[in-house]
């Protein structure tokens, strides 16, 4: 079971909140392509949220993001897209509006895993970080990922399709 919960004050918040700050600065290319700026909607305030996340893979669309909630069920983010999936996201100078998808339990499972496979030790750093102790088998981020309440679910940020006709000459 995590024991680590989401930064709530002093250095650890700032740390984690720092690359919010270089986004507004427009200073988010310098950050790469791996992480990506997503604006929110709060959904009790209904305020604009930003967090910073990590990009675990890409979507099927043209400029769509799989992240991962490190936190599950209990990080605000993913409560504010379940409530309010209208979204924007930016990764470097590329600002999008779109719509965040949780995905179905088996391919966030199955897509965690691929992600751990190409990136094993900053899968087993994220892990680490967000509490989460697995002996980093596929089969162990399979798990982790398909658990939407306490493993580390992904959600899909894409762009909204076109609209019927818009291609058409």
């Amino acid at each position: 079971m995590p024991t680590a919960g989401p930064a709530q004050r002093g250095l650890s918040r700032a740390l984690v909140r720092a690359p919010i700050l270089a986004y507004r600065c427009g200073l988010g290319a310098l950050l790469g392509r791996r992480l990506v700026l997503l604006t929110h909607v709060g959904r009790t305030t209904g305020r604009p949220r930003h967090v910073v996340l990590e990009v675990v893979g890409r979507g099927e669309a043209p400029g769509s993001y799989l992240v991962a909630s490190g936190y599950g069920a209990r990080a605000q983010w993913f409560r504010n897209v379940l409530a309010h999936p209208e979204v924007s996201y930016q990764i470097g100078r590329r600002r999008r509006d779109g719509w965040a998808y949780p995905l179905p339990s088996a391919e966030s499972g199955r897509r965690l895993a691929d992600y751990a496979r190409h990136h094993p030790r900053t899968a087993t750093a994220l892990m680490a970080m967000v509490g989460h102790d697995i002996d980093g088998s596929p089969a162990a981020y399979e798990r982790l990922g398909a658990d939407a309440e306490h493993g580390v679910p992904l959600v899909l940020l894409s762009p909204p399709p076109a609209p019927p006709g818009a291609g058409d000459p």
